[in-house]
């Protein structure tokens, strides 16, 4: 009965993409748009040198790594950006919190991003359709 469902196996990337990509288009416009001054603070707090860097770094990674997963472009190399600050998320920000009130949503995310990581953009993508490559 469910091996019916084994058809619809090409649109799981997109489906992740879609939802990644929103999420963290989400998060980065909200950090580039009035939250700069503030999560730069953050990210000084956290003891990250070049505060002001990495803070664009990761806003630009969410945003311009959402826009891109979202549509399926450079799709492997915006997840890595995205898996990569959820990674720091994780381990300098909610891990001692623990998993229910820390980083169980941080952690859900990073598992989204290394699962587009290892399976690619999918048919729905312009790295297949328009870039005919699998970024």
């Amino acid at each position: 009965m469910l091996r019916a469902f084994a058809r619809f196996q090409p649109a799981v990337p997109f489906l992740l993409r879609v939802v990644l990509g929103t999420i963290f288009i989400a998060h980065g416009f909200q950090k580039i748009s009035s939250g700069m001054p503030e999560f730069t603070r953050t990210v000084a707090h956290l003891g990250f040198p070049m505060p002001v860097a990495f803070a664009w770094s990761a806003a630009l990674s969410e945003f311009l790594g959402g826009i891109c997963c979202l549509v399926g472009l450079f799709t492997r190399w915006a997840a890595l950006a995205i898996a990569i600050v959820m990674t720091v998320a994780i381990t300098k920000v909610h891990l001692h919190e623990g998993l229910i009130r820390g980083y169980e949503y941080e952690l859900t995310l990073l598992a989204v991003a290394v699962s587009i990581m290892l399976m690619g953009a999918g048919p729905a993508s312009l790295d297949k359709n328009v870039l005919h490559r699998d970024f």
